[in-house]
């Protein structure tokens, strides 16, 4: 099968790409390896910044129904050491450039503008290969493939569609996430939420944390933060759960209990980045965005506020370069380079500041500034 634009992948960017070719009458069809829209959770909250994320949705005229959908309040930062004591406590901001919306809402307004059948769900990539005068093809699992003019790897941290272009791999970062749940209908849930407070709760100390906050229906999303070797993790994820979770013996009782009183089983999430300038010489017929392009650490809270201004400034500058693919896709790169190079070097820098050995006054300091 042939077609003009495929995208691999149906996170936010490769959906606000989707939607603004969708919108200016491009053939466009997304493949999506999970098997449905709710095939797995999406994740907490996640701010919408003004210059980036919410631009986006402003291109594919979405930004009101966006609107509808923010959490109010949750943009509040709390701060404390592991003895429990506060040491910043900002209030909500009622006009913040950077509301709060979670992020399973957020997907599903994008794929709603989408009409059904342009999602491809179930569709695992298993190679990419050149297809000859700048054409490339995508195999899936199934044994399917299809061939495109020109192809879009919104395909994440581990994207196939990146070997093509580069040789680069995500790098270990030296942490890695334990995330943990309570529903909203536990008993517990609400202590847990006297001790964040009304947005997000962040307790660091040196190589390790506690980042929690509740959703809007009333459920604890919690990652413990530790620094563990990758083989370990890589090798025995329940160990190296079991690990992190029983380093915080000595922390305040409040703050343990959002470990010790929680059923859900644990994932274990290792934080992996890319090269921070990480660039690519101009290959006809495809190109990247989002985390296969510039994955980071989420300590500069940019990673889906680039994504989504990736996939508007790629629709732009393909619209505007009717008749020439590669004079769009040359200016796209260009921008995408310069945009996310140094929020990439901020990222790995606040890994650091997060969990270095300054912690938790140096996560003062940052949010401070702000």
């Amino acid at each position: 099968m042939r077609e003009e634009v495929t995208i691999i992948g149906a996170g936010l960017g490769g959906l606000v790409l989707a939607c603004a070719l969708h919108q200016h009458g491009v053939a466009v069809a997304v493949y999506e390896r999970e098997a449905s829209p709710d095939a797995r959770s999406q994740g907490g909250l996640l701010d919408l910044h003004e210059e980036s994320g919410q631009q986006a949705l402003r291109a594919i005229g979405l930004h009101e129904s966006f609107g509808r959908l923010v959490c109010p309040g949750e943009d509040a930062k709390r701060i404390v050491d592991r003895n429990g004591t506060v040491l910043l406590d900002r209030p909500p901001d009622p006009r913040s450039a950077r509301p709060e919306i979670e992020r399973g809402e957020l997907r599903r307004l994008l794929l709603d503008a989408l009409p059904p059948g342009l999602v491809r769900w179930g569709h695992k990539v298993v190679t990419v290969s050149a297809a000859g005068t700048g054409r490339h093809a995508v195999h899936f699992a199934d044994g399917s493939t299809v061939q495109t003019t020109l192809l879009i790897g919104a395909d994440g941290a581990w994207s196939r569609v990146r070997s093509l272009l580069t040789d680069a791999r995500p790098v270990y970062t030296g942490v890695s996430f334990i995330e943990l749940q309570w529903p909203a209908d536990d008993s517990r849930a609400s202590a847990a939420a006297a001790v964040i407070g009304p947005g997000t709760l962040m307790a660091v100390a040196p190589g390790q944390g506690i980042l929690a906050h509740h959703n809007a229906d009333g459920s604890i999303h919690t990652y413990v933060a530790a620094k563990l070797p990758e083989a370990f993790v890589t090798r025995d994820g329940a160990a190296a759960s079991r690990r992190a979770l029983g380093s915080f013996s000595g922390w305040a009782p409040a703050l343990r209990g959002f470990i010790t009183t929680c059923d859900t089983l644990p994932t274990v999430r290792p934080i992996y980045a890319l090269p921070p300038s990480l660039a690519w010489p101009r290959v006809p017929g495809v190109t990247l965005l989002g985390d296969a392009a510039h994955l980071m650490s989420p300590f500069a809270g940019e990673g889906a506020n680039l994504a989504m201004l990736d996939g508007a400034s790629l629709a732009h500058a393909l619209i505007h370069h009717p008749g020439d693919c590669e004079a769009g896709l040359t200016a796209y790169e260009r921008d995408l380079f310069a945009r996310s190079a140094p929020i990439a070097k901020i990222s790995a820098a606040n890994v650091e500041r997060f969990f270095g050995p300054k912690a938790p006054m140096s996560v003062v300091e940052l949010f401070a500034d702000r």
